[in-house]
């Protein structure tokens, strides 16, 4: 039997961990099916696209266990595991996955609190009088 393959995608504070194996397409987040758990459907497309970009829809068995962060944020953090992962299958994916950006990990975050100011950015209101 083949051995699973495993990566990791975050995203924001959310982490992914990605397991695949050979199977026939089922994809597994925190014990229930994916379109479940993601029920909106631009996270399940989130999901699925590495999958479709390098054509290996019913080939795999993922399992992913998501935690911290929201919703979008696991699902994107899943969306780079799962490329990873496929990187891990086999290197001939990519290219694909690489034209399609999605071997990147998005930087973006919130940014902290300053002192001296009700949020990171927006100050205290000033009274000149």
């Amino acid at each position: 039997m083949e051995k699973q393959k495993n990566a990791v995608g975050r995203r924001k504070e959310a982490v992914a961990r990605v397991f695949i194996s050979r199977g026939e397409g089922k994809i597994t987040v925190n014990d229930r099916d994916y379109k479940e758990y993601f029920s909106l459907v631009y996270l399940q497309n989130q999901v699925e696209a590495p999958i479709k970009t390098a054509d290996v829809e019913g080939k795999y068995d993922i399992v992913i266990n998501a935690t911290g962060g929201g919703l979008k944020g696991q699902a994107e953090a899943a969306k780079l595991g799962i490329a990873r992962a496929l990187l891990e299958v086999s290197p001939d994916y990519r290219p694909a996955l690489k034209e399609a950006g999605q071997l990147k990990r998005d930087p973006r975050s919130v940014e902290r609190k300053k002192f001296g100011h009700k949020k990171a950015r927006r100050s205290y209101q000033f009274s000149k009088r």
